[in-house]
């Protein structure tokens, strides 16, 4: 979600709306302070999802494909991986007592929601099936999730493959095997009702929108809902039936109100994962209707939170090679192709274009006048060929507002986000900040003396939190 992709979206917002577009502002952009991070991780000038996801939830930059460990570990190498794991935010905030949750559109295993939680040589190792050959004791992401993570309150997104034995089938797709379901034959859905139940915790899971809606969150301590044997839908195709799927604002709602209940406070990881996904196939329309939703789901986040007792901190992180180019007509379909370019003599383009990617045309294939460029399923033109579009190397915005939001101001290096979240919440290496402190008596939204109480990490990926300083 770099800065073309917030523009793109914020026109896209205004012409749903009947607008020109560019007028429009989007629900984050209101936010009083912005900033903007520095994407780069200890090895890559340009990077991926886990190392930016370790330094946006753990405080320190790290190598390409890895996550929750220092760069002193390896890509793929188990053995790097023991002795080099840094603390992350669920576990800052889990020593403080507060309530923690997740939700992505993405699988509850990928990248960014498992920095938040687990420990990998490899981004790659979601399920066991990934670790043939793999010796060294690490363990599966998937597993982590179930086994080292049971009071995470909210677990919500898709990857249910990896959480499903060998021989259980898909309640979806009437699968026995996807070829991605646990080849050590365990059902983590299961341990993790059986976990619950000795508990006594009232926990539900679901898998649809029918099972999803009977949830009431005020009687519900735990939630476990996956939606997709894969990633979750892109918003523009989503099932909105009984056995489709909720929406990023939807699951959004219903986290918060589980995780509310909790007076000390909590950490909410909240991820439009799709955004990502749909750029790296070139598929501007999906991507910014992905946009769309993981605007919803902030506005969300802002309506049902109080902005004296909740940090909410919206970013990305990392763009994409995605531009918008030409000399297109205020108003001209944010989809369409440049209506009022001077080179009268070039090919017909469209306004959003991408570095490299699937969209590559050659010769007289460039010039796409007689093309529906506006159709759900067109590729924007790339300018080099690659099997999917990289990721982009410049900064991304981080918009914030609540207690402590002052901080971001300026360019930051990315893990600062993280430092500034453990510094609002006082946990962590700032856990002894709010001692001493004299607060006033709690609202019922948790306020208290301009201390978060709660925190929401919105990136495209958003995080939010809750958090009481006594």
């Amino acid at each position: 979600m770099g800065g073309p992709t917030v523009t793109a979206t914020r026109i896209l917002r205004g012409q749903t709306m009947g607008q020109t577009g560019e007028e429009t502002v989007l629900e984050f952009e209101k936010f009083p302070n912005v900033g903007y991070s520095k994407t780069y991780s200890q090895d890559r000038q340009t990077t991926d999802s886990a190392a930016t996801a370790t330094a946006l939830l753990c405080g320190e930059k790290t190598n390409y494909r890895l996550i929750g460990l220092n760069d002193q570990a390896r890509d793929g190498q188990c053995a790097s991986q023991h002795g080099n794991e840094i603390t992350c935010a669920f576990e800052w905030f889990r020593a403080d007592g507060r309530s923690l949750g997740l939700v992505t559109t993405a699988r509850v295993t990928h990248a960014t929601p498992a920095a938040a939680y687990a420990k990998s040589a490899s981004r790659n190792w979601e399920v066991d099936g990934d670790m043939v050959g793999v010796t060294g004791g690490c363990k599966d992401i998937a597993s982590q999730l179930i086994y080292n993570n049971s009071d995470i309150k909210v677990i919500l997104g898709g990857g249910r493959q990896f959480f499903l034995g060998k021989d259980d089938y898909d309640p979806e797709l009437n699968d026995g095997n996807s070829g991605k379901q646990r080849q050590d034959g365990v059902n983590l859905i299961q341990v993790w009702q059986k976990d619950k139940e000795m508990k006594n915790a009232n926990a539900r899971y679901a898998w649809n929108n029918e099972q999803f809606d009977a949830i009431d969150p005020a009687t519900t301590d735990y939630i476990l809902g996956l939606f997709e044997a894969s990633h979750m839908q892109y918003d523009l195709d989503r099932n909105k039936g009984p056995k489709g799927e909720p929406s990023l604002a939807a699951l959004t709602q219903k986290a918060i109100r589980v995780l509310q209940k909790n007076q000390d406070g909590f950490f909410l990881l909240v991820e439009g994962g799709r955004i990502d996904h749909a750029h790296h196939e070139n598929n501007a329309k999906r991507a910014l209707y992905d946009g769309l939703a993981f605007e919803d789901a902030v506005k969300i986040a802002t309506n049902m939170t109080d902005e004296n007792d909740t940090l909410i901190i919206v970013t990305a992180d990392h763009a994409h090679v995605f531009n918008i180019a030409g000399y297109p007509t205020r108003g001209n379909n944010i989809f369409g192709i440049v209506d009022n370019d001077e080179d009268e003599n070039g090919p017909h383009f469209t306004t959003l274009l991408y570095g490299n990617g699937p969209g590559y045309r050659a010769g007289a294939q460039t010039d796409v006048h007689a093309t529906d460029t506006t159709d759900n399923d067109y590729l924007q033109s790339a300018a080099a060929p690659r099997f999917e579009d990289s990721h982009g190397g410049q900064d991304v915005g981080i918009y914030a507002r609540g207690p402590m939001a002052h901080l971001i101001h300026g360019v930051h290096e990315q893990h600062y986000i993280a430092h500034v979240m453990s510094y609002a919440a006082c946990v962590a290496d700032n856990r002894n900040r709010c001692k001493g402190i004299v607060t006033t008596t709690p609202t019922t939204s948790g306020a208290g003396n301009n201390d978060v109480s709660k925190i929401y990490l919105f990136t495209a990926t958003f995080v939010a939190c809750y958090f009481l300083c006594y």
